[in-house]
């Protein structure tokens, strides 16, 4: 690991104003930085700590505003989420062992970079990692890597479970920029890959994320999330989905659909969510939907298993939520 410089700055000002100085980064929990710096996949000459900034709280009011540095802990535990928002509880319970949800904060959670194998070596062709060096998963070992909204440049997969069920409820992510507070739709925070696999957010360059925003979202309420992985624990999603639904009288009156493991970003079902509304609640019914979004996967060599994957799993879940 080489040297670096840390500073610790007392506000949210301060710490964007930081931002102009080359190689500058932010410090939070560290459950992913920390990793990349041992792997040399980054080297940031400063570490710019800001757990010690005012953004802590959980408030409800209009919905629910979340700190940028509620632990996934904290999060996962709150009354107000696990009532109004289980999917939101379930998706960082399935996330990670109890000692690193602890410490990860949730606007880390959602700026932490891909787990692609190839990403991770530095040995390794990656565009993500290095623009024009090529992308050797793409003839590699990529069973878990994406299916939707891939590119020629790029096929990981955005690892983060809470980012699902965020798009799932329409979250809004505020955050602290150059030139003052702004928000942007969870929908438009993360990126599809394009020719620029290395920019995961559509962020202003030295933005410091301060609040996630979850709408008032009745739905929400009956919500789950489920994830298949390789392993019971400590494994990131080949596939999952967060799912709500409303229905009254055997017909879908409406549905919430968000779909993790398969893509670039946290995918939203808006094709699904569409052929399911208004139908019977039924498998069949159920099924169909889930292929209709589905035609839109481009899957490579060893990983088309994940489209009966994603669709059984959808079925199922919106299954249980049938009453």
């Amino acid at each position: 690991m080489r040297p670096f410089e840390y500073e610790r700055p007392g506000d949210g000002h301060g710490a964007v104003a930081t931002m102009h100085r080359p190689g500058a980064v932010f410090l939070a929990g560290g459950t992913n930085l920390v990793d990349l710096m041992k792997l040399g996949v980054t080297s940031p000459e400063l570490l710019v700590d800001i757990t010690g900034l005012p953004y802590h709280g959980i408030e409800t009011r209009d919905g629910v505003r979340i700190g940028a540095l509620v632990s996934n802990t904290g999060l996962a535990r709150d009354d107000t989420i696990r009532r109004d928002y289980p999917v939101v509880s379930e998706a960082i319970l399935a996330g990670a062992s109890g000692q690193l949800r602890n410490r990860a904060t949730v606007g880390g959670n959602l700026l932490q970079r891909t787990r692609c194998r190839y990403f991770q070596d530095v040995t390794k062709a990656c565009n993500k990692r290095s623009p024009g060096s090529g992308c050797d998963a793409r003839d590699g070992e990529h069973h878990d890597l994406a299916i939707l909204g891939a590119s020629p440049q790029c096929v990981a997969t955005n690892p983060s479970d809470l980012a699902v069920a965020l798009s799932m409820v329409d979250a809004s992510v505020h955050y602290l920029g150059p030139h003052g507070p702004a928000a942007i739709s969870v929908h438009d925070l993360f990126r599809r890959p394009g020719d620029r696999p290395d920019l995961d957010t559509n962020l202003p360059p030295g933005s410091l994320i301060t609040a996630v925003v979850l709408p008032e979202c009745p739905i929400a309420a009956r919500s789950r999330y489920r994830k298949v992985r390789d392993r019971a624990s400590f494994a990131f999603a080949a596939g999952s989905v967060a799912a709500a639904l409303d229905v009254r009288d055997g017909i879908v009156h409406d549905v919430r659909l968000a779909w993790g493991g398969v893509a670039h970003l946290p995918w939203r079902a808006w094709a699904a969510e569409r052929a399911l509304r208004h139908g019977p609640a039924t498998p069949e019914h159920f099924a169909r939907a889930a292929e209709e979004e589905l035609a839109f996967a481009k899957p490579l060599r060893d990983n088309a298993y994940k489209i009966p994957l994603l669709r059984n799993l959808t079925v199922e879940l919106l299954r249980e939520l049938t009453p």
